[in-house]
C-alpha cells in the first residue's frame, strides 16, 4: 500500500469520519484556512489514482467513499 502525502492524508481522515461526503463537506472540516476547492478536487482524485477512494456519481456532482479501511492503512504505516 503506498504512503500518502500529508494533503492526502488529510483528506483520507476526513472521509473516514464521514464515511461518504461531497467535496464541500471535506472542506467544511478543513481547519481554517480553508484550501481552495480545485486543490482539494486534485487532492481526491491523485487519492482516486492510487486506489484508495471512490465515488458516487449523482448527475454533475459526486460523493467520495473511502476504499481503504483507516485500520488497515494505519496498521501498515
Amino acid at each position: 500500500m503506498k504512503k500518502l502525502t500529508a494533503a492526502e492524508e488529510e483528506v483520507m481522515q476526513i472521509l473516514w469520519n464521514l464515511e461518504k461526503g461531497f467535496i464541500k463537506d471535506i472542506l467544511e472540516l478543513m481547519p481554517d484556512p480553508k484550501p481552495p476547492y480545485t486543490t482539494v478536487l486534485s487532492v481526491i482524485r491523485v487519492l482516486e489514482k492510487k486506489a484508495f477512494i471512490s465515488h458516487t456519481q449523482y448527475g454533475n456532482t459526486y460523493e467520495y467513499y473511502p476504499l481503504v479501511q483507516k485500520e488497515d492503512y494505519a496498521g501498515e504505516h
